[in-house]
């Protein structure tokens, strides 16, 4: 299985041989795209899955710093804690394949720390409001999750 992530179109699709199997609506940067250190832009080009986090995470359990903090995500979580970045309930952490461009020095993705996560229901799917990361409805999340392993390609294009 190959991912194919289209930042204009706002939406996730996994191929078998070509074919697209599987499509998921997602969210990337308010920023636009961009592989600068700091952008807060979604990294374009050719990227593998470096690791899988959260394989047995409840679904809406609160990640920071890629480790469960016990916290379920509720309305009041969210209220308490206006100003954090929610990454729930799995992360696909994304590594870059192009040295130069998003890979290594000022450009990498890995250190950028851009993931496919989960995000809260109530975010919009199809806009641009994350941090550089791609976001997933949380149910679409796990399914995709459970599909895919450790080295999947993930090529990001802007259109």
């Amino acid at each position: 299985m190959d991912i194919i992530i289209n930042v204009h179109k706002k939406i996730l699709q996994c191929l078998v041989d070509d074919v697209v199997v599987q499509e998921y609506p997602v969210s990337t940067a308010r920023n636009g795209v961009g592989e600068q250190w700091g952008s807060e832009c979604t990294p374009r080009g050719k990227h593998i899955i470096r690791a899988k986090i959260g394989a047995q995470a409840k679904e809406n359990s609160v990640f920071v710093g890629r480790r469960l903090t016990g916290e379920i995500f509720s309305d009041n979580l969210r209220i308490n804690h206006p100003d954090r970045d929610w990454i729930l309930t799995r992360i696909l952490w994304l590594s870059g394949l192009e040295v130069g461009k998003n890979r290594l020095g000022k450009v990498d993705t890995m250190r950028r720390y851009i993931y496919i996560h989960g995000c809260p229901d109530s975010d919009e799917m199809g806009v641009d409001s994350s941090h550089g990361c791609i976001k997933m409805r949380n149910s679409d999340l796990v399914k995709l999750f459970d599909k895919v392993s450790i080295g999947t390609y993930v090529t990001i294009k802007e259109k």
